[in-house]
């Protein structure tokens, strides 16, 4: 194993995924990771953008908490939606704080 090798299994073990993961996502920043002309996301582009895990985002489009819509048969978040999910738990936030006050 090279010392390459060894370093790249070291960075990927720190991060808890594989080689091969973080092989991939160094490869994917080609500039199309966070196009911000995109109309509608994929759940996995939404969580990005929100930095939140995949899970956790298709917790929230499951639940309505963030709107997503069909194409096809494909889900899709509108980037719209995203902002409008984080101003509301802005509010949320803030509502909160007034009443332990």
């Amino acid at each position: 194993m090279s010392e390459t090798s060894f370093e790249l299994a070291r960075v990927a073990h720190a991060l808890g995924t594989t080689e091969q993961v973080l092989l991939r996502l160094i490869a994917g920043q080609g500039g199309s990771a966070a196009d911000p002309t995109l109309v509608a996301l994929t759940v996995e582009e939404a969580a990005r953008r929100l930095s939140i895990g995949r899970t956790t985002m298709y917790a929230l489009v499951a639940s309505g908490e963030v709107q997503s819509v069909t194409i096809g048969r494909l889900r899709r978040v509108p980037a719209e939606a995203l902002q409008e999910y984080v101003a509301a738990r802005g509010q949320v936030v803030t509502s909160t704080v007034a009443l332990a006050a």
